[in-house]
């Protein structure tokens, strides 16, 4: 092997930066369990309220030291930010509900109309939503039909608009309209549920869960790993409302005598007490503006309502006037007067006021003056913007940077054109904020690019990008409620799952010795650096580590360890042919060479429609597999061989690739499968058959990520075990009911599926009857069954809340991914046919994993309601199925490598030489197949219940994959071809 130095290098330098990476994950983890230790240390679990008083003394211990230099070279806060991200079903996140305007989508599809019953059924609709259980829709109807009189919700400035013409006309009736609006509120709140989604689909390589709750329009969200709510809440309920204003001059005569009017008004309006001294903010503000004055207005120091608050803006910008930031509101609601609007001077009567965005430590803020119209509209709209992307401006700062479509771009010259004209700024307005408000120096801009700059994080310039590319809300979403979740798995299901997981690692490094002797020393080394470098590039980009993306992880060990199976295997067979034992190695290392790439690139092919196309569970299987495949490959082909050579280089040194117990094993085997594919075919059609039956009779159990269901919020007096509480429920509910912590540790959210398509209060109370028998030895003596189902206020005990939701994964999740593993199964079959030259191998690969899915599905719909384990679809169910589509791609194609090989060597021979591959290749597909059941097989049994349902399906996958690479693909692959070429004369 040429440049082993290179080779040295790099994998001296990635493992040193994987190390690197992942400490900052080690560093948090410490300092986290001593916040812990010295919170428990600190209180006694008697005291009162003992869990608020432990995460409260935790979270002032994180701050007290957060800064503290660690190790030299970080410090909590910083480690933090770097450290390994775990989603939701790991380590918990926030969760948000959002309440989105039903009213601000009622005005919008009224056209904003200015009609006064309508506005009036709109106000009594608020106020009786404040007392009311009932949906704003149905408020607003009944308010409307009791002051309605002869007025239409038919009516030309109400519905029957020229934007529902083609829905609703003049003669239709109020019931007639009435189920029409509700469809179109529904649909807009669907496409408010899409916008989140998107948005939080590039906020990050996520699985966040997304639930509609109801018919309320609320819209319930769970944010992975998340701790910022703050950040949080400004990606979800920002509507990315964008305009471009002109704004006025700052010396405009006009808004100076306004002003000057508008201060004078307010003393016989408002009562000012007269301060002892005017305070204003300190710090920058008297250098920045202490030789600023604009001599147009009176900013004294006198008894003055508005000027007062107000400060000389910068002269060279074109902001009105700034203020202190604790002085907007007052300000906004003097120029909101009546009496205040009516002074403004006829040439500037549309004018809009507005405050920039207030920036990170800062303590003034400047208002600014746009140039409206009389209906309020901007010059520009944000749905010009066809694609927008965060960036860097000329000084190196965050900025975010947009591209315009061509309408756009033609109206972005107009107004570039009379902004320089007038010598005026242009505002750029998100949300009711203005970011930026530059100049135009050099003549109307074409093109419609544009960029907004301005005191921004690199987060916030991504988050704003992202936003934008999304689209904005059909209407306003409020966060009506926040929270910090527990992990969905339950932190005891994680412990147990990373120990089992450590187990089985164990085994298989002990395997790979005790069958391959030294040489499987050195495949060990290969497959820990394989799994550190994979962990190590999941930190550096900032992926979020998840249970499909430890599926993704799984099946990459396996592919790690079968490489090393193939070279080791190839090499057995030079020595056999009584080659020496360097070039043994060498040829062995190069014939393996074709079967390792093909089987990679093709699950690697797999992986990269799934990540394009996918999305949630999908998208962060597909990383993980994208990753362990580079990662993979790198370790097996140079690791591997740089410490074979190492070691052979030593005189005298001599490495059998086997040891004494297992070096005869699958020697001289000459098992005739092609016979037996009959059978084969048989067996498997009843297979198929069944499950195909029994899914369509009884259907696949969904559990509750595919039909929604009924959520509790429940809390106790002590903290219960997430875990231990699932598992009872999932024998009164059925398997499937998701438990976590929610809040504090003494706080739990059931979530159920149990009779979901059941309306009426007779199965809500079945429910909670249930709840209460299951969670009553969890409940203080002698808490009632009335007082656990009112549970309310702050120290109660019981229900809280109880909401029903609808699915976590909506119906284009479900046609992307169906659409996303069709498509990479085509990309697998034209790969194939590329590599193989004949459409019957890739016909052999692809109907080998669609038997291998409806085996699995199959064993789901017969065994679902049997086992006694969850067996319910559901996310992680996904993530299984691609890992039994990419395992079994895997195994066929090392399957189909070796018989091209050999055929093209020997010739068919009535399928002999058919035969000799299979046999050949058998040591390798039981070694892979065994050492990848091992890992599942210690997970399922030590892992802990909730990941019972997700194991046993790759269980089955791995077994069908194994079985269908040998009895399936190879079978049909020989058929069709046999038929093709005639090879049946030679039988």
């Amino acid at each position: 092997m040429q440049n082993k130095g290179l080779i040295k290098l790099f994998a001296f330098l990635f493992g040193l930066v994987s190390i690197y990476q992942l400490s900052y994950t080690f560093i948090t983890n410490k300092v986290e369990k001593d916040a812990t230790v010295f919170a428990t240390n600190k209180i006694s679990e008697s005291e009162e309220d003992y869990l608020a008083k432990r995460e409260a003394l935790e979270a002032r211990y994180l701050d007290s030291i957060g800064g503290n230099s660690i190790l030299g070279f970080t410090s909590y806060d910083e480690a933090k930010k770097k450290e390994l991200n775990k989603g939701l079903d790991l380590k918990g996140g926030i969760n948000v509900t959002l309440q989105i305007s039903v009213k601000d989508i009622l005005k919008g599809l009224a056209n904003n109309t200015k009609n006064p019953v309508f506005n009036k059924a709109l106000a009594d609709a608020d106020a009786a939503s404040k007392n009311s259980d009932a949906t704003y829709i149905d408020l607003f109807f009944e308010s409307f039909d009791k002051i309605k009189g002869d007025t239409k919700l038919a009516s030309p400035d109400i519905f029957a608009n020229k934007g529902l013409s083609d829905v609703i006309n003049f003669q239709m009736t109020d019931d007639q309209v009435k189920p029409i609006i509700r469809t179109k509120i529904d649909e807009s709140i669907v496409s408010a549920f899409e916008v989140l989604r998107e948005r939080i689909d590039g906020f990050g390589v996520t699985q966040p869960n997304i639930q509609r709750e109801g018919n309320s329009g609320r819209i319930l969200v769970e944010l992975p790993g998340a701790r910022d709510i703050g950040r949080a809440q400004d990606l979800l309920s920002s509507t990315a409302q964008l305009e471009f204003w002109e704004t006025y001059k700052q010396s405009n005569p006009s808004l100076s005598t306004f002003l000057q009017a508008a201060n004078e008004k307010l003393k016989t309006l408002v009562e000012v007490e007269k301060p002892e001294e005017v305070v204003k903010p300190e710090s920058e503000l008297d250098s920045l503006l202490s030789d600023v004055a604009q001599d147009s207005l009176d900013f004294s120091q006198d008894v003055n309502p508005l000027f007062s608050l107000l400060i000389p803006a910068n002269p060279n910008g074109n902001a009105l006037v700034s203020a202190a930031i604790q002085d907007t509101a007052k300000i906004g609601e003097y120029l909101r007067m009546k009496e205040i609007r009516r002074l403004i001077p006829a040439d500037i009567q549309f004018v809009k006021f507005v405050w920039e965005r207030p920036t990170e430590g800062s303590e003034i803020v400047e208002l600014y003056a746009l140039k409206s119209n009389r209906d309020n509209t901007p010059r520009i709209s944000g749905d010009v913007v066809s694609d927008a992307s965060d960036t860097f401006d000329q000084y190196n700062k965050p900025a975010v940077t947009m591209t315009m479509n061509t309408k756009g771009a033609k109206e972005w010259e107009k107004l570039t054109g009379d902004a320089f004209n007038n010598q005026t700024g242009i505002a750029i307005v998100l949300d009711n904020k203005v970011y930026t408000a530059p100049g135009v120096s050099s003549g109307p801009i074409s093109g419609g690019r544009s960029e907004i700059t301005g005191t921004f994080t690199i987060n916030e310039t991504k988050d704003i990008a992202n936003v934008l590319r999304a689209g904005k809300l059909p209407a306003s979403a409020e966060i009506i409620q926040s929270e910090i979740v527990g992990p969905s798995l339950g932190q005891e299901a994680i412990n147990s799952g990373f120990f089992s997981f450590m187990i089985a690692m164990a085994i298989v490094l002990v395997w790979m010795v005790f069958y391959y002797g030294k040489a499987g020393i050195f495949a060990d080394i290969a497959l820990l650096l394989n799994i550190l470098l994979i962990f190590g590039v999941l930190v550096s980009l900032n992926a979020v580590l998840t249970l499909p993306g430890i599926a993704g992880i799984v099946l990459t060990i396996g592919m790690s360890v079968d490489a090393n199976v193939l070279i080791f295997e190839r090499i057995k067979e030079e020595l056999a042919k009584g080659k020496g034992q360097s070039q043994a190695i060498a040829d062995g290392f190069g014939n393996a060479l074709s079967s390792i790439l093909d089987a990679n690139i093709t699950t690697g092919l797999t992986a990269l429609i799934l990540f394009v196309f996918g999305s949630g569970p999908i998208k962060g299987f597909a990383t993980t597999l994208l990753i362990g495949i580079v990662t993979s490959l790198f370790t097996a082909i140079f690791i591997t061989r740089l410490l074979v050579d190492w070691y052979v280089s030593g005189k005298g040194r001599k490495l059998d690739f086997s040891t004494a117990m297992t070096k005869n094993l699958f020697k001289n085997i000459n098992i005739d499968f092609l016979s037996k594919r009959k059978i084969a075919y048989i067996a498997s059609s009843i297979l198929v058959g069944i499950g195909l039956f029994s899914i369509l009779t009884q259907g696949i159990p969904q559990g509750v990520d595919f039909l929604g269901g009924r959520s509790y919020t429940v809390r106790f007096e002590k903290m219960v075990n997430p875990s231990e509480i699932a598992s009872e429920l999932n024998t009164v509910f059925g398997s499937g009911t998701n438990v976590k912590t929610y809040g504090e540790a003494n706080q739990i959210k059931i979530t159920t599926a149990y009779k979901v398509d059941v309306e009426g209060i007779e199965v809500d109370n079945e429910i909670q009857n249930k709840l209460y028998a299951s969670l009553q030895k969890y409940l203080p003596d002698g808490t009632s069954f009335e007082n656990f189902i009112i549970g309310s206020g702050e120290n109660s005990i019981g229900i809280l809340q109880s909401v029903k939701v609808g699915p976590t994964i909506a119906d284009d999740i479900k046609k992307n991914a169906f659409l996303a593993i069709i498509g990479s199964l085509g990309v697998v079959f034209l790969y194939i046919l590329f590599r193989f030259r004949r459409w019957q191998f890739s016909l052999g690969a692809v109907a080998a994993v669609f038997h291998d899915i409806l085996i699995v599905l199959g064993v789901f719909s017969i065994f679902g309601k049997l086992m006694p384990f969850n067996m319910e679809i559901d996310q992680a169910f996904i993530a299984a199925i691609l890992t039994v589509i990419g395992y079994s791609l895997n195994d066929t194609v090392v399957v189909f490598d070796r018989i091209r090989e050999i055929i093209a060597e020997k010739g068919w021979k009535a399928g002999e030489n058919t035969n000799l591959a299979l046999n050949s290749t058998l040591s390798r597909t039981l070694n892979t197949s065994m050492t990848t059941l091992v890992v599942l097989l210690a997970i399922f049994i030590f892992g802990g219940e909730s990941l019972r349902g997700f194991m046993f399906a790759m269980i089955i996958g791995i077994i069908v994959g194994t079985y269908s690479s040998l009895f399936i693909a190879t079978p049909v692959m020989f058929d069709t071809l046999k038929k093709k070429t005639q090879i049946g004369k030679e039988e």
